[in-house]
């Protein structure tokens, strides 16, 4: 009775992964396809992904994609870092409650968090005399990002040992400097988590970038999303294919460092064997 179960559930968990990853598949294989058919399969070519890279409009829109996801990364992990020490050294009635507010942003809907974000920016803009573009984007980017490094920081934390700490100040350190040489090497996993999190989630945004980037800017997804409202063209499949393949890039390295992580702390915990 068990296995019959066991062969139910791994049969529908198939299934689920064919109805997700089936169309980004034939996506990835009609941007080879000779032909400008998305039904009809005449011959391999890579004649779409050239003809993308010399798109000007798409080749300005990944420059600024990568030059926003980069710029919002590494502010928000120097940003979120020093946020996660200021929390951990919080009483613990305080801690919760900012920790809660810091979640906000990650269960909150996009279209919400978007257009909360786009009032503010009009509202300052009126004052201030500036318009939504790449700085806006760039501040919108880094505000989602930061709860993420504080969730990959916040852990590594907690499994320091805070008499490592103690030992440096009393053996002369500043708080800075025991800062950078003690508990920076001890957190850092959990930095560099974040940061790739952090990268990974600003190329894949669109809809707070939508609201946010104003007439004069666009990302890559903001691209292909105006792309897609003409006559659908092979150069998208070759774009998408191209964004999945650097999504899945990231996401595969931030799995496999987690697991060297964890491979390495079974093996530093492991219990050594007595003669």
């Amino acid at each position: 009775m068990t296995g019959k179960k066991g062969a139910g559930g791994r049969f529908y968990t198939y299934l689920v992964m064919l109805f997700l990853y089936a169309p980004i598949f034939i996506l990835i294989v009609f941007s080879f396809n000779e032909a400008n058919s998305r039904t009809r399969w005449t011959g391999f070519t890579l004649k779409w992904y050239g003809e993308l890279l010399a798109d000007r409009g798409i080749m300005s829109s990944f420059y600024t994609t990568i030059s926003v996801s980069a710029l919002s990364a590494a502010i928000a992990t120097a940003a979120g870092t020093l946020a996660s020490v200021g929390l951990f050294n919080m009483r613990r009635r305080w801690r919760a409650p900012i920790l809660s507010v810091n979640n906000i942003p990650l269960i909150n809907a996009d279209i919400i968090t978007g257009v909360a974000m786009c009032l503010l920016f009009v509202s300052l803009g009126s004052v201030l005399k500036f318009r939504l573009g790449f700085g806006t984007l760039l501040i919108a980017h880094i505000t989602f990002n930061i709860p993420y490094v504080v969730l990959s920081v916040m852990p590594k934390l907690r499994q320091l040992d805070e008499n490592l700490v103690d030992a440096a100040q009393d053996l002369g350190c500043t708080w800075f400097r025991a800062f950078r040489k003690v508990i920076m090497p001890e957190i850092m996993p959990g930095i560099v988590n974040g940061a790739m999190i952090a990268f990974t989630m600003s190329i894949d945004d669109f809809v707070i970038s939508y609201f946010t980037a104003g007439s004069g800017v666009m990302t890559l997804s903001m691209k292909v999303f105006s792309m897609t409202r003409k006559r659908v063209s092979p150069k998208i499949n070759a774009l998408s294919s191209l964004m999945f393949a650097a999504v899945l890039f990231l996401l595969l390295a931030i799995n496999i460092r987690e697991l060297s992580q964890e491979e390495r702390r079974k093996k530093g915990t492991k219990p050594r064997k007595t003669r």
